[in-house]
């Protein structure tokens, strides 16, 4: 599963706000409001934040295995 903390890490560590990212820099409400869900965002859009953060893709996401025992079924072989 993808989690965004580290983008909020990274906003708090640059001293960037929201007002700033929405109003400056043109990310829109409804992004933001993704990455506090934990919602899926596309590679352009992580492309855009570490341009305008200065940063690697490892400040703004990362990976963290399901926790709940379930197991997918993405990497087994048929």
């Amino acid at each position: 599963m993808i989690v965004y903390d580290n983008f909020w890490k990274t906003l708090k560590k640059k001293n960037i706000t929201q007002y700033k990212l929405i109003h400056q820099c043109g990310i829109s409400s409804s992004l933001l409001a993704r990455l506090r869900a934990g919602q899926p965002i596309s590679t352009h859009t992580i492309d855009q934040l570490c341009k305008i953060l200065d940063c690697q893709v490892s400040d703004i996401l990362s990976y963290q295995p399901k926790t709940n025992g379930s197991v997918g079924h993405d990497n087994q072989e048929t």
